[in-house]
C-alpha cells in the first residue's frame, strides 16, 4: 500500500514551497507583520494559481480537488508563515460547500474560489464573535453559535471592529451580527475539515521552527563544541521531531478521512487538532529555550512562529476542547460540544 502523496500532490507541494519561499522571505514577513497588513499582490497571485478554490467544486469556479490538497497548501503556508488571508477564506469556502443551500453556494462560492470576494468564519460568544480572522476584509462571514448552529451573514450587515492579537502576521476583528443571517445545515463536516486545515498549518510552523532550531544548535558553540552535542539540547530537538512528525501523521489521517472515509473524520479531525495544538506550543516553546536569550528578542524571527502557533492552537477549538470531543465520540463524554474558543 502506498502512503505517499500522488504525483499531482507532490507537484502542488513543490510549487507551493518554492513560490512561498521566494515571496515570503523572513524580512518580508517581518515587514508585513510590523505594518499589520497584507500585500494584495501576493493574494492575487495565489488566487490566480487556483489556490483559493483548490477544494471547491468546479461548477462554482474551483479546482475540484480535496482536503488532502488543501492541507498540503496549509502546511507550506504555515512553514513560510505567509501573511495572507488564506485560512479564513478556506474556512468560509468549506462551510458553504458542505452546509449551504444551492442558492447560497451559487452566490458566494465563485467569489471565494477566485479570491475576489473573500469569506471567513467565527464562533459567537454571547452576542458577538470576539476573534474572527480577516473579518475586516471579508465579503461574507459564517458565524457559529452554541450547539453548532451556523448562519451566513453579509459582512456589510455586521458591526466589525479590528482587534489586536499576539499574532501580528494575521488580522483579526470582533464581529457583531445585525440579524439572524441565512441558516446553514449540519456544520460539523465543514468544521472538521477546517480543523484539519489549521492542524496542517501548525505542522508547517513546527517543521520550520524545528529546522531553525537544529541549525542554530549546530552552529552555536560553547566550550568549542556545538551546543547540539549536549543532551540538554539534543533531547529537546529529538522531541521536536517526534511531535512534528506525529502531528503530521494525525493531520494527514484527518485529511485522508475527509476525502475517503468521512465516517471517521470527526474523530480524526478532533485528534489532529488536539495533537497539533499541543505540538505547536511544545515545539515553539522548546525552540525558544534552545535559542536562549537571542530567541526572546524582537530582532529574531522565532517569536513570529511562536505567536502563530499560540493563536492557531486556540483557533477553532483548543487542544482541551478537541480532547473533550474525542472523549465524547468515544462514548466517554457527555456530548460533542462546539469548541469554546475560535
Amino acid at each position: 500500500m502506498n502512503f505517499d502523496f500522488t504525483d499531482d500532490q507532490q507537484a502542488i507541494k513543490r510549487t507551493a514551497k518554492d513560490l512561498l519561499a521566494e515571496r515570503f522571505k523572513p524580512e518580508k514577513v517581518r515587514e508585513l507583520a510590523e505594518a499589520g497588513s497584507y500585500d494584495d499582490a501576493h493574494w492575487s497571485e495565489l488566487s490566480e494559481l487556483g489556490w483559493a478554490g483548490i477544494f471547491i467544486d468546479e461548477e462554482h469556479g474551483g479546482q475540484g480537488l480535496g482536503t488532502v490538497e488543501l492541507t498540503v497548501l496549509m502546511e507550506e503556508l504555515g512553514y513560510s508563515l505567509a501573511p495572507v488571508p488564506f485560512l479564513s477564506n478556506a474556512a468560509a469556502g468549506l462551510a458553504l460547500q458542505h452546509a449551504a443551500s444551492d442558492e447560497l453556494k451559487s452566490k458566494w462560492l465563485p467569489g471565494i474560489a477566485s479570491g475576489e470576494a473573500r469569506g471567513t468564519v467565527g464562533v459567537v460568544r454571547g452576542d458577538e464573535a470576539p476573534m474572527v480572522p480577516d473579518a475586516d476584509s471579508a465579503s461574507v462571514i459564517v458565524l457559529i453559535s452554541d450547539g453548532g448552529v451556523a448562519a451566513v451573514h453579509e459582512a456589510s450587515a455586521c458591526d466589525i471592529e479590528p482587534v489586536e492579537a499576539i499574532d501580528s502576521t494575521r488580522r483579526f476583528a470582533r464581529v457583531r451580527p445585525n440579524g439572524d443571517g441565512e441558516a446553514l445545515d449540519d456544520f460539523w463536516p465543514a468544521w472538521d475539515r477546517t480543523c484539519a486545515a489549521v492542524a496542517a498549518e501548525l505542522v508547517g510552523v513546527c517543521q520550520r521552527t524545528m529546522e531553525m532550531t537544529v541549525e542554530y544548535a549546530r552552529d552555536r558553540k560553547q566550550f568549542d563544541r556545538p551546543i547540539g552535542a549536549y543532551q540538554a539540547v539534543s533531547h529537546p530537538c529529538a522531541d521536536m521531531l517526534r511531535e512534528t512528525e506525529s502531528a503530521r501523521s494525525t493531520t494527514l489521517w484527518a485529511a485522508w478521512a475527509a476525502d475517503s472515509e468521512p465516517e471517521t473524520l470527526p474523530m480524526a479531525a478532533a485528534m489532529a487538532k488536539a495533537y497539533a495544538s499541543d505540538a505547536g506550543w511544545n515545539v515553539t516553546s522548546s525552540a525558544l529555550q534552545v535559542h536562549g536569550g537571542i530567541g526572546f528578542t524582537w530582532e529574531h524571527d522565532l517569536h513570529f512562529f511562536f505567536k502563530r502557533a499560540k493563536v492557531d492552537g486556540t483557533l477553532f477549538g483548543s487542544a482541551r476542547d478537541h480532547r473533550e470531543r474525542v472523549a465524547a465520540l468515544s462514548g466517554l463524554g457527555a456530548g460533542a460540544p462546539v469548541p469554546a474558543t475560535a
